[in-house]
Parts: structure tokens; C-alpha cells; sequence
């Protein structure tokens, strides 16, 4: 007798002839289509919904007095910022209800090129969150810096032809797109043929700009900071992605731009999520949380990390209670106050086990070379001597709680002819090492703001090129920092007269760690407080050494090359 096919069981399953795999009985299921909810059972045949109504199952789930939703589904993040391997960070959001997330891995790309893209899809098969990637569009970030790679359209064209690849990640260049450089049209150009979604990436761009930058193909945006640029753009034909990350925070300011009759161009997401913040308080059940906190109702809320993710990036059969679609479902107790009590993955209950391996990393290794061995310099030609030619330097003077810096000149400290940092005027000694091609470059110069005493801190995370970053009080302490992170192929590590404080080695790419969440959360932690006895006065200065050499945020930056005035958008000397 012929055995029965998947889709002649989920139909027979459906019409009630034969009893379901599964049945959860007397839900109360979010209707995202109709922005409502009702009452029935959900069928489940396999990995699929067969039906909503009234059902018997083999195996049936009380599901009294609780409600059902479509997993939740992230819309746009960088996994590379929650320092986990995209295996690890998808075992520690699931258990928050996330069952599908599409990611940026722009950073990895910076590092590692497409053989770093390949290895994010291929570390991300058969997880219970589905992982889907879009092609970085801005690899590198500018021509003022040395990345570890670079994508031009071809690579572009080739990845969009992969499974797990949706569309063009975010067009970080609008200005290429309004003067229309002749690579960002080409994969610009590219996106628009195959017909996949083009995320944007335009800060307070607006008028007869934002309209040419829109006509170009680009879907969506993130950057929004008031609600009347969120109001333009979607009156444009954007989806707005509203950001609540662990550090650019918009949810509050953006939703008064929500309506009934505009929330299906809304997506909440969180950009970047840092491991910490994912054990403590969630992921987008976090979100979901504070937006209906502040007055948004739940159920639009739900519709904003569910059925508008799918529908923009042209997901069929996910986000949604309904036959035919996946069953990843997430089961509630109040509306009000929403605390993931299970998940389904596939159909099936997920149990989260966070410090499980993933996959065999040793194969990985193997296989992507390129990714685990991305940290070459050459240490020995390496100083961080800096010569005064003048009594009086530019300096980068930090804003507390901004990423944007200031440009100030000050007179520096000197001993025979050479520069010092200053720690009493809080002017300490800053340097970016190029570490991908060990062509020697480094960048010297100064920055205020950070409250460093004594020792240095390096870090292998440096948006977006992720050149080495340190900061020290002593020349021997900065050295030893780099050759920490050097030697454990990447990290941060936190040093004092020749001691080493603190470590946190990320072996991928020098910016994500194959540990569990709970771990890099912990070392985390001690590198914070080893900062702190140093001096340090900000919340977290990891983050803000990560942006320093970012020359795309006003107003001074610097990079392997040297120093960058970005409102110039150019190369300047450090001594006035």
C-alpha cells in the first residue's frame, strides 16, 4: 500500500479524518490578519498547522485560560553584536519566543568576506530559529579605512542566488545612491532584478532626497529618531523598522507615529542585542513588553514581529496561526504583560539548552580558515611611540551617551620629543592596528572622555572595518592588550602594569564568541569591572571604543589610516 504523503496527511489531518500529531486545545489564538483574537483548537500535522477549529489528536495540550501567537520573528539585527555564535544566539532567543530572525551580518563580511557569510548560513541550518541573512551592501564602509574584505556587485549578484539569502542588506551609502556611484547603482541594480527586498539606512534624509533615495528600491529603514520622520517615510512607501537595541533605543519616541491604519508598515527590531540583555530581559518579548507598556495595544504589537516581518521579506507560510503554516507558535497568559511560557518550533516544544555545542566547531575551523584565523600582526615591528611635531594635537572628545564625537585641539603632554598621555586632563593615547592583511598600518592619536587612569584596553571589535582598537595610559600596557588579543585570535582584554585583568576571547571573526550566552555575559561583566578600577567613567567603554573608529558619525573619528574628519569626509593631521 502506498504510503501517504506529507500533504495527503496535513489534508486528511485538516478535515478532521484522521486524528492530528498534535492538537492545543481551547486556545485563545492571536488573529493577525484580523488584528483580533478567537477561540479554537490548532491542529498540527508534522512541522505544519492543518487547521483551526475544532480538533482530536493523538497527542492533545490543554491549552485553557492561554494565548497563542506566531513565533516571533526578528526583522533586522546584527547577531555579530551579541558577541554569540549565530548558533548560540539563536539557542538563547527561542526560549523568548523568537523562532525566525534575518540578520545583517555585515560585520563578519567586513572581517571574512563571503567565505564569513558562508559560514553564518552553515552554522545556521537546522536550529530550531530559523536564520536568514541578507547580502551586506556596504563592504567596506568607506575608502578611509583597510577592512579584512570587500563585495563588490558580482559577490552581491552570487549570494542573492542562495537559499538562506532574502535580499540587499541596508544601503548604508545614501550618499552613492544620491550621487549615484557607479558600484552602489550596479548593486542597487542588482536587488531591484531579482526582486528582493532592499533594506535602507538614511538618517533624518528627507524631501525631494528621500524620495529619490525611496525610487531607487530601497524598502525600509531603521534610522528613524522622531515620529515625524518615521510619518514621511512611511507616507513614502517604507516599512519603518522601529529599533529598541541594547544601544540605539527609539521604541518610545517613534510609536506616536503608529496608527490603526498605518501599523502593517511598522516591524519592531532590536539592531543589536548584547548577551546580557538577552538572559535578563528577553529579546522581542522585551520589546513587546515595553511598546504595550507604553500604551500600544498588544495585538498590533504582535502583528509588528510577526505577520509585517513576513509580509516585507516575502516569507510565505510563517508569521501567522493559520493552515499551511509553519507551526512555530509561542503560548502566553496575558496580553498585558507577555512571559513566554512554551514554544514551538517546527511543531515541536522547544527546551532551550543554551550551553550545548553547536554543531562540530572543529570542522568549522577547518573549513573557514578565513573566519578563526582572522587576527595577523605583526607584533614585533609594532610600537606605539608617537613623535610630537607640535605642541598642540586634534583630539577625539567623546559625548557620554552619544556615539557622535567632538573635535577639539589640546596641547599634549611630551618627554624628549615624544607624545604622553595625560591621564589628570583625561587625555589618554588611542591607536587602531590593522589586523587583517599585517601591513603594519596604525593609527595614532588621542581621546578624552573616557576616564582611563592607568593600564589600556583592546578590543578586535571596531565598526566596521574591526581593526584592532586600544587605549592606554602606557605604552607597554598597550602592547601587551594588543598581544592578548592577538595570541587568543581575537577578543578584549583589559591590563594593568603587565598584568592581564580581564579576557574575553571571540574566536569568530574576532567578534563573536562559540561559548553559551551565559558565559560571555559573564566575562563581559568582568571586563567592565576591571575597567571601572581603572577609571573608567563611562557605562561601558567597549562600546564606545567600537565606534571610534567609524568615520561615517560626525565629527572626529579615527582608523588604521589615521585621522578622519568626517564632516570633511577625509584624512587629517593629528598635530595643528
Amino acid at each position: 500500500m502506498r504510503e501517504q504523503t506529507s500533504m495527503e496527511k496535513q489534508i486528511m489531518q485538516a478535515r478532521g479524518l484522521e486524528p492530528a500529531d498534535l492538537v492545543l486545545k481551547n486556545c485563545t489564538i492571536i488573529d493577525v490578519f484580523c488584528g483580533d483574537t478567537k477561540k479554537a483548537d490548532i491542529a498540527i500535522c508534522g512541522t505544519k498547522i492543518a487547521g483551526i477549529g475544532e480538533y482530536s489528536g493523538i497527542e492533545e495540550i490543554d491549552c485553557t485560560g492561554s494565548y497563542i501567537a506566531p513565533g516571533f520573528m526578528e526583522g533586522h539585527i546584527h547577531i555579530e553584536s551579541s558577541m554569540l555564535s549565530p548558533g548560540q544566539f539563536a539557542r538563547t532567543v527561542i526560549g523568548h519566543g523568537t523562532t525566525t530572525v534575518i540578520c545583517d551580518p555585515h560585520e563578519i563580511a567586513n572581517v571574512a568576506g563571503t567565505r564569513g557569510i558562508d559560514y553564518f548560513t552553515e552554522e545556521s541550518r537546522g536550529l530550531d530559529t530559523n536564520i536568514y541573512c541578507m547580502a551586506p551592501s556596504c563592504v567596506p564602509a568607506t575608502h578611509l579605512e583597510n577592512s579584512g574584505a570587500s563585495l563588490d556587485s558580482e559577490m552581491i549578484g552570487a549570494l542573492l542566488g542562495q537559499e538562506q539569502v532574502l535580499g540587499l542588506a541596508e544601503m548604508m551609502n545614501f550618499p552613492g545612491v544620491l550621487f549615484q556611484d557607479k558600484e552602489v547603482m550596479e548593486k542597487l541594480a542588482i536587488g531591484r532584478k531579482a526582486g528582493v527586498p532592499i533594506d535602507g539606512h538614511a538618517p533624518g534624509l528627507t524631501g525631494k532626497d528621500l524620495q529619490a533615495y525611496i525610487g531607487s528600491g530601497i524598502g525600509s529603514d531603521h534610522e528613524c529618531v522622531t515620529a515625524a520622520e518615521a510619518t514621511e517615510k512611511v507616507q513614502s512607501g517604507m516599512y519603518v523598522f522601529i529599533r529598541e537595541g541594547s544601544t540605539a533605543k527609539n521604541l518610545e519616541s517613534l510609536l506616536p507615529a503608529v496608527t490603526a491604519k498605518n501599523s502593517n508598515r511598522f516591524l519592531l527590531v532590536t539592531d543589536d542585542c548584547h548577551p546580557h540583555q538577552l538572559i535578563t530581559e528577553g529579546h522581542l518579548d522585551r520589546i513587546l513588553r515595553k511598546a504595550i507598556s507604553l500604551g500600544l495595544d498588544p495585538i498590533t504589537a504582535i502583528q509588528m514581529v510577526t505577520i509585517n516581518v513576513a509580509n516585507y521579506y516575502g516569507l510565505r507560510n510563517v508569521g501567522a496561526v493559520a493552515p499551511g503554516y509553519d507551526a512555530n507558535l509561542v503560548v502566553f497568559s496575558s496580553l498585558e504583560d507577555i512571559q513566554i511560557q512554551t514554544v514551538y518550533a517546527a511543531g515541536k516544544a522547544v527546551r532551550p539548552k543554551t550551553i550545548e555545542p553547536v554543531g562540530s566547531q572543529h570542522l568549522l575551523r577547518k573549513k573557514y580558515p578565513e573566519v578563526f584565523q582572522s587576527v595577523n600582526v605583526d607584533i614585533g615591528n609594532l610600537t606605539f611611540s608617537l613623535p610630537a611635531k607640535t605642541e598642540t594635537a586634534r583630539v577625539i572628545r567623546i559625548i557620554k551617551n552619544e556615539l557622535i564625537t567632538e573635535k577639539v585641539e589640546l596641547s599634549i603632554k611630551t618627554e624628549n620629543g615624544f607624545a604622553l598621555a595625560d591621564p589628570e586632563r583625561d587625555i589618554i593615547k588611542l591607536a587602531i592596528v590593522e589586523r587583517h592583511h599585517a601591513t603594519g598600518n596604525v593609527g595614532r592619536g588621542f581621546v578624552q572622555g573616557i576616564g582611563l587612569k592607568r593600564g589600556a584596553i583592546a578590543s578586535t571589535i571596531g565598526h566596521d572595518s574591526h581593526n584592532i582598537t586600544v587605549i592606554g595610559v602606557d605604552d607597554d600596557d598597550m602592547m601587551l592588550a594588543v598581544q592578548t588579543i592577538v595570541d587568543q585570535q581575537g577578543g578584549i582584554a583589559v591590563v594593568a602594569n603587565g598584568i592581564i585583568l580581564a579576557t574575553l576571547t571571540l574566536e569568530v571573526a574576532g567578534l563573536m564568541s562559540c561559548e553559551d550566552a551565559v558565559s560571555v555575559a559573564d566575562a563581559f561583566a568582568e571586563l567592565l569591572k576591571a575597567a571601572k578600577k581603572l577609571g573608567v567613567q563611562i557605562d561601558d567603554p567597549f562600546m564606545f571604543m567600537s565606534f571610534l573608529a567609524l568615520p561615517v558619525i560626525p565629527h572626529l573619528k579615527i582608523t588604521d589610516l589615521g585621522l578622519v574628519d568626517v564632516d570633511k569626509f577625509s584624512l587629517v593631521e593629528l598635530w595643528v
